[in-house]
């Protein structure tokens, strides 16, 4: 068993928290006061108050955040699924389930969008603690 007092920062709940749930809010998940976009699919290259970038300049960095989104996105279409085929058994309008959630497969990933890069951001900064080497110093 570890000692608490000796425990690498990564491993305390609130501090993950704390920074996922700034992630959740769209806000800077290092200081949880500047903003992350600028629009609702346009993010800041750094937190405006922090200076924390938020691509932490590794080639393909934002994949993950892509994953996320594609996951995410597409879990919801399944669940409304399940949903309206539960609330309609035994007589399920399987076209018009269909045609209904087809529409929703191209917005939903537009919904998710900011929030899958501003958790990738977070979950980045929680298992690698900002260095001086990750904020903006012009």
């Amino acid at each position: 068993m570890l000692d608490s007092h000796r425990d690498p920062q990564e491993l305390h709940i609130g501090r993950t928290a704390r920074i996922i749930g700034r992630a959740f809010r769209l806000r800077c998940p290092n200081c949880g006061t500047g903003r992350m976009f600028r629009q609702w699919v346009h993010m800041l290259p750094h937190c405006p108050v922090c200076k924390f970038r938020f691509d932490r300049g590794e080639s393909d960095y934002f994949i993950g955040a892509y994953t996320i989104n594609l996951i995410v996105a597409e879990l919801i279409i399944v669940i409304a699924f399940v949903i309206a085929m539960l609330l309609t058994w035994p007589n399920v309008p399987w076209n018009l389930i269909k045609w209904g959630l087809l529409g929703f497969m191209i917005p939903f990933p537009l919904f998710t969008y900011p929030y899958s890069k501003a958790l990738w951001v977070a979950i980045d900064l929680v298992y690698r603690p900002a260095e001086a080497g990750d904020f903006d110093r012009g």
